[in-house]
């Protein structure tokens, strides 16, 4: 079992519109992954949908370089989401 890929499991609540990491677990493939990540994640029927992700497949930023990373957006405020008027009607966004 050391030798299955490591996986990183989302899942999406029934009262959410987001997936939110809850773990990590080994296996074989992607189904038994899932099919694990049920057993051991959403054994209350808490969950609507579930996503299994390799470890190795994951690219992430390295917090140190957060300040160069993120600098140029603060320059474009029409990037935030308050520049914008929303209507009343529109929801999830």
């Amino acid at each position: 079992m050391k030798d299955w890929p490591l996986w990183e499991i989302f899942i999406r609540s029934q009262h959410g519109l987001a997936h939110k990491h809850v773990g990590s677990l080994r296996a074989a493939d992607a189904e038994m992954a899932i099919k694990n990540a049920r057993d051991v994640y959403t054994r209350r029927n808490e969950g609507t949908s579930i996503w299994a992700v390799r470890s190795a497949d994951i690219a992430a930023s390295n917090p140190g370089d957060k300040q160069p990373l993120f600098d140029p957006a603060n320059s474009k405020i029409y990037r935030h989401p308050t520049f914008f008027p929303m209507p009343d009607g529109v929801k999830h966004l």
